[in-house]
C-alpha cells in the first residue's frame, strides 16, 4: 500500500505564485497514493478559485472514500474557528484524507490549541513575533487494504514551539483505541527524533521535505504503530507545487 503526505500550501507554488487546479490535480495524480494525506487545504476559497480541493484530489487518484475537516471558515484575514465539521457548507480551510481503499471508520480529533499570542522568532530574523495560532485537528480513518486492516490517522500540527510535542502527545492519547497496525501522516513541525520521542512511533519514511527547492528538514512524517513497516526507501517529491515536498512511502501489514 502507497502512503503520502503532502502539505499543499492550497495549491500555489511558491515559483510563480499562482494556483493552477490543473497542475494540482496532476501532481496529486503522480504520486499515485492508496492513502493520501493534505494539510492546509482549501474549500470554496477564492485564492484557489473556489475549488474543492479535496474532491479534486480524490478524483486525480481515484479515491472515492475522502473526508475535509475544517479548521477555520472564511477567508484570509476574515479567519473563524470551525467547529470541526468536515463538510462545512462555507469557504474554509483544513485538512484531507483520501482512500482508494474501503474505509470502516471515520473519526474527527480535536487538538488543544495555545489560545493566546506568544513570541516566535522566525528562521532569519533577530526578534521574535508575537502570533496566534490556529485550531488544529486530527482525521482518523480505520482502511481496509489488500493486506488486512489499517488505522491512519491525519494530522498538521503547530509551529509554534513547545506546544508541538503536547499536541502530538494529546493525539496519541487521543487515538489510542483505534485498530493496530496504525500509521499517523502528516506536517508534525518536528524533526525525527522529536517525532518519535513524543508519539512512541517508529518512522516509515526519512527525507527531508522543506523547503522545497532544496530541502534540509524533515517536518512532514509517516510514522507507524504496530506491525506495519516501509516496504522500501521513502521519496521526497518535488510536485512543483507548496513550500514542501510530498513524502511517499510503500509499507507492508507484516502480519499479513
Amino acid at each position: 500500500m502507497r502512503l503520502a503526505t503532502f502539505n499543499i500550501l492550497h495549491g500555489r507554488s511558491v515559483v510563480d505564485g499562482e494556483v493552477r487546479l490543473d497542475r494540482f490535480a496532476d501532481a496529486v495524480a503522480a504520486l499515485d497514493a492508496d492513502v493520501l494525506a493534505l494539510q492546509e487545504v482549501d474549500r470554496d476559497q477564492p485564492r484557489s478559485h473556489g475549488a474543492d480541493l479535496t474532491a479534486l484530489a480524490a478524483d486525480a487518484m481515484g479515491a472515492p472514500e475522502h473526508r475535509f475537516v475544517a479548521t477555520l471558515h472564511g477567508e484570509p484575514g476574515l479567519w473563524t474557528a470551525a467547529t470541526g465539521d468536515h463538510q462545512p457548507a462555507r469557504a474554509s480551510y483544513g485538512i484531507a484524507l483520501l482512500s482508494r481503499h474501503p474505509v470502516l471508520e471515520w473519526r474527527v480529533l480535536q487538538l488543544p490549541t495555545l489560545r493566546r499570542r506568544t513570541p516566535v522568532r522566525w528562521p532569519g530574523t533577530r526578534w521574535p513575533t508575537l502570533v496566534r495560532d490556529e485550531p488544529r485537528a486530527a482525521l482518523a480513518a480505520v482502511v481496509h487494504g489488500p493486506d488486512g486492516v489499517l488505522s491512519v490517522v491525519a494530522t498538521h500540527l503547530t509551529f509554534i514551539p513547545g506546544w508541538t510535542g503536547r499536541q502530538l502527545r494529546h493525539l496519541v492519547t487521543q487515538v489510542h483505541p483505534l485498530t493496530r497496525p496504525m500509521v499517523l501522516l502528516g506536517d508534525l513541525n518536528l524533526d525525527g527524533p522529536a517525532s518519535m520521542r513524543w508519539s512512541g512511533m517508529h518512522p516509515l519514511a526519512t527525507a527531508p521535505t522543506f523547503p522545497v527547492a532544496e530541502p534540509a528538514r524533515q517536518l512532514d512524517h509517516v510514522l507507524g504503530d504496530g506491525p506495519v513497516r516501509a516496504a522500501g526507501p521513502a521519496r521526497a517529491v518535488d510536485t512543483g507545487l507548496s513550500d514542501h515536498r510530498a513524502l511517499v512511502v510503500d509499507v507492508t501489514l507484516t502480519h499479513a
